[in-house]
């Protein structure tokens, strides 16, 4: 029986199995969540580490375990199937929560976040290219909304929890706990319930047109990455904003409860401020994602971008609460403008052959952005202030949009130009 026999592209054809990975991808950002607004305050009130550069280290390690994760998980997927990779995940993560309660130095903590980057490397890579097979591409950014939408308002809603875990029981282990049960739940889906998807991209590519001559189904994995990076001009303007992206939401991760906490705020205010930030962005996603569909890529991304330069900018010169709710608010708001819209006009580009490849390299680059941005974050921070540093950052975003304004070109499958 053939491929066309038993597969069918499409949301409604394949709702129940999209929902499913929806669910699941909403535990992968749960995993995360757990530590947003737990870990910045770990690494002064419990390790008593001075130094910025040396707080921001396990962002750094995750950053860089998630970023060389995210190349693999997309030559694996192609190679053995997607459901196993996300397994894989799944299993990795295992022993992170544990590792989290139990650490007796920050070197442990480090550790942790080596495995936590590999886990969801692993499991939220899969989880998009999982989407991508079974909607096809003509409600890819809407489907991409969903996902993110779903891991965000993950992280957004275990940051707000554990903040209020916290400030009733303690740091440790309280907030890890939730953490451990969010991953007994992804494992048990993920073997049980989530089916294969790698047939739904073979049957696209059946029928797929390359968005020009140097996209086609037939290259290399060394052509596949040169081509996302820096050939091609949407798939490397994408690249460089999604590192951007991620370099300001690292230090947004690492900084930010420092600055509010040095600003007198309490636990639960940090909560609440680590958890707008990224509900604003879940929540957009689902507005974002559908209307780069209907009006392109291209310039959602560039205001997105210049939108959270302004609202680091605000973040900068802010003092008090209601200045940082405003700004978080924003930055949440940008990041969505931008966080689908760049999986989408990868997948406009990439050949259904190799989607899963372009994909983890966007998604190498994206990550990257964390490590790079812990350490230029702790850097500045250092030096010259946590105010100075966001401003830094605030600066280099609203250069990245500039930059996909100029090079790049409308990717999206109605408007496709070579």
């Amino acid at each position: 029986m053939g491929i066309r026999d038993v597969t069918t592209l499409g949301l409604r054809q394949n709702l129940a199995q999209f929902m499913l990975l929806v669910a699941v991808n909403a535990l992968v950002g749960g995993t995360l969540g757990q530590e947003r607004t737990v870990l910045p305050l770990l690494a002064g009130q419990v390790f008593h580490l001075d130094l910025y550069t040396s707080a921001l280290t396990y962002i750094l390690a995750f950053g860089a375990a998630k970023a060389g994760t995210n190349y693999f998980a997309g030559t694996l997927s192609d190679r053995y199937g997607r459901k196993p990779v996300l397994v894989g995940g799944w299993l990795v993560a295992l022993p992170v929560p544990l590792m989290l309660i139990f650490g007796t130095s920050w070197a442990w903590i480090v550790a942790a976040n080596v495995i936590l980057g590999v886990s969801q490397g692993l499991t939220w890579s899969t989880a998009v290219v999982m989407k991508m097979d079974l909607v096809g591409p003509s409600r890819r950014g809407f489907a991409m909304g969903l996902n993110e939408a779903a891991g965000y308002l993950g992280v957004a809603a275990t940051a707000l929890a554990t903040g209020y875990i916290a400030a009733a029981y303690g740091l440790r282990p309280g907030p890890f706990l939730l953490g451990a049960a969010y991953i007994a739940l992804g494992l048990g889906l993920s073997v049980f319930a989530v089916k294969e998807t790698r047939n739904h991209a073979r049957l696209e590519a059946a029928n797929h047109v390359s968005a020009h001559a140097g996209a086609h189904g037939r290259l290399s994995n060394g052509e596949i990455f040169t081509l996302t990076s820096f050939r091609d001009r949407s798939l490397s303007s994408v690249s460089q904003a999604g590192m951007v992206n991620n370099l300001n939401d690292g230090l947004a991760w690492g900084l930010f409860p420092v600055l509010f906490a040095a600003a007198g705020l309490t636990i639960e205010k940090i909560g609440i401020l680590a958890a707008v930030y990224p509900a604003v962005w879940g929540a957009g996603q689902l507005v974002t994602g559908a209307l780069s569909d209907k009006y392109g890529r291209k310039w959602l991304i560039v205001g997105g971008m210049l939108l959270q330069a302004v609202a680091l900018a605000m973040i900068a010169v802010g003092q008090d609460f209601g200045i940082w709710l405003a700004a978080v608010v924003l930055l949440g708001a940008g990041t969505a403008m931008v966080y689908p819209t760049l999986l989408a006009a990868v997948s406009d580009v990439a050949h259904p052959e190799w989607r899963a490849r372009s994909v983890g390299i966007y998604r190498l680059w994206r990550d990257g952005g964390f490590a790079v941005g812990a350490l230029l974050a702790g850097v500045l921070a250092d030096a010259y202030g946590i105010p100075a540093a966001v401003a830094v950052v605030g600066a280099v975003t609203g250069a990245s949009g500039v930059v996909v304004a100029v090079r790049m070109r409308s990717t999206d499958h109605h408007r496709q130009t070579a």
